[in-house]
Formats: C-alpha cells, sequence, structure tokens
C-alpha cells in the first residue's frame, strides 16, 4: 500500500478520528464496567487483527510473533498495559484528563530514553518538558483537591508504558532486531484479554454494549493501528507527533458532543500548555534539522 505524503496526511488524521472515539463510546455503556470493558475491547481487537494481520503481511506474520525474541513480548507487555489503563482510565475521570495526560508521551518518550539508551535531548525539549511539567502539575493539583485524582494517575501508566516501548524498540533496531509494532499489538491484546477476563467476571454488559465494545475493537484500535504503521513508512516523526495531537482535540469536542462531558477550565488551561509545548518543540526541531 504505497501513499503520496497528501494521502497519508490525510490518512494519518483519519487514524486520529478512529481513536478518539473510545471516550465518547464509553459513555454510551449501559451495564458493562471497568476491566469488563477492557476485556471486550482487547478481546474484539485480537479477533480484528487476526483478520486484519495476515490481509497486509500474511502469514508469515505469526511465524514473526513465534520468533520476536523477548523484545517482541516486552513490546506486547507494554501495549497490554497502555489497552488496559486507557480504558480502566476513561471510566474514572473524564474524557479530557485521559487525553491530555496522553498527550505527555513524547515527553516521557525523550525522558526515559535518555535514561536507558543515553538519547541526547535537546534544549527546546528540556523546555517543553517543563512547561508540559507544569501543565500537567496544575491539572493534577486541582483534582488533588477535589478528590478526583484516581483516573489521572492511571492514565499517566499509558505514556509511561508507551515511553517503555519506544525505548525498547529503539534499543532493538540499534542491536539490528526490529520490533514489527503490529504484531506486538496483537501480543498486547491477547494479554490484555487474558489478564483482565478474571476481573472482568461475571459479566454485566448487554448486547448494547457488547456490539459498541467490538466497534472499539475494530474501529478503534485494530484498523487505525494497522493504518498508522503505513502511513509512518511515509510521514516523518514530527509530523506524525503533531498529527496525533488531533486525537485529544476529536476526543474532547467528541465527548462533548456526544456525552454533554464538558471539560473544566482547568483541564483546558493544562491541556493549553502540555498541547503547546509539544507543538512547538516538534514545529522548531523541524525547522532546525530542515
Amino acid at each position: 500500500m504505497k501513499l503520496t505524503h497528501t494521502q497519508a496526511v490525510f490518512l494519518m488524521v483519519a487514524v486520529t478520528l478512529m481513536w478518539s472515539i473510545a471516550g465518547v463510546i464509553t459513555r454510551q455503556l449501559e451495564h458493562a464496567r471497568s476491566f469488563e470493558i477492557t476485556f471486550w475491547r482487547s478481546f474484539f481487537t485480537v479477533l480484528s487483527l487476526l483478520v486484519i494481520l495476515p490481509f497486509f503481511q500474511g502469514r508469515e506474520v505469526f511465524a514473526k510473533i513465534r520468533h520476536g525474541g523477548k523484545a517482541l513480548w516486552v513490546s506486547g507487555l507494554c501495549w497490554s498495559v497502555m489497552f488496559t489503563a486507557f480504558m480502566v482510565a476513561l471510566t474514572l475521570t473524564s474524557v479530557a484528563n485521559v487525553l491530555v495526560t496522553l498527550a505527555l508521551g513524547p515527553f516521557l518518550t525523550a525522558l526515559v530514553a535518555r535514561v536507558f539508551i543515553g538519547h541526547r535531548i535537546p534544549l527546546r525539549t528540556w523546555t517543553a518538558i517543563v512547561v508540559a511539567g507544569a501543565g500537567i502539575a496544575y491539572m493534577y493539583g486541582a483534582q488533588f483537591q477535589s478528590g478526583q485524582l484516581a483516573g489521572t494517575l492511571v492514565a499517566l501508566c499509558v505514556p509511561i508504558a508507551g515511553a517503555i516501548n519506544w525505548t525498547v524498540t529503539q534499543r532493538s533496531h540499534a542491536l539490528g532486531q526490529d520490533i514489527d509494532l503490529v504484531p506486538a499489538v496483537l501480543v498486547g491484546a491477547i494479554i490484555s484479554s487474558l489478564a483482565t477476563l478474571p476481573l472482568a467476571m461475571p459479566f454485566q454488559a448487554s448486547a448494547h454494549d457488547v456490539g459498541l465494545l467490538a466497534l472499539l475493537g475494530l474501529v478503534q484500535l485494530a484498523i487505525p493501528c494497522a493504518l498508522s504503521v503505513v502511513c509512518a513508512r511515509v510521514l516523518k516523526a514530527p509530523e506524525i507527533a503533531l498529527l496525533a495531537l488531533l486525537e485529544v482535540i476529536f476526543g474532547i469536542v467528541l465527548a462533548w458532543v456526544g456525552a454533554d462531558e464538558i471539560p473544566s477550565q482547568t483541564v483546558l488551561a493544562g491541556g493549553a500548555l502540555v498541547i503547546g509545548a509539544l507543538v512547538v518543540n516538534e514545529l522548531v526541531g523541524w525547522r532546525q534539522r530542515a
């Protein structure tokens, strides 16, 4: 599947739109709660990827999983933490809180890569990390006072696991052992569904709930994960980082319009600092490289 640059940009925008439906769909559920939501989404992601992966990569994709080595399984474990923490966080706090916290991913990745594989962090990124940290501290401080901090702390597990995942991937690449991320997503979905199954019992989801969670597994996770890999072959890392921020905007707007979930002033102010820091950092870096 070969794309022009313009096609890849529009496809990546569509990918972020698909990612962003998780919050508003979760708010439409009738009876499913917490770990049961995670189980059904991960379960349907597994079923979807078992069809999608052979279509994109042929049957050898399963051989890649069998012979992927420790790094692929570590990556899969990271994906499972991301899948689980994301959905549990959505049941504990607002969609806006979760999505703004996820936007910390590039900064946490830079810090983890600096500590464990010695990646140099330029001054512009250090500055952006401080600004984004101030935004998150402002958000967390207000939530601590209102007793609603738990959901945001759970959401913080997602960018932390993502940072570890990226660092493991880069380390493996440096050693000449590239990890195919889409099969790693399948491994993560399998681990997530198996780990949350005992916690999801007894099932309470209605047929309506199961249908919506099947939609999330296919449209919000499996399809965009596969398409984002296709986009990554054409777009540069800063372009993907900037376009991925649309998930935050789309997700908050959809939850606002579709579930009457109005973001607080604290979240909007803290989120503006986080997203603004990321945008400026990526644009300055892009210009310097150019």
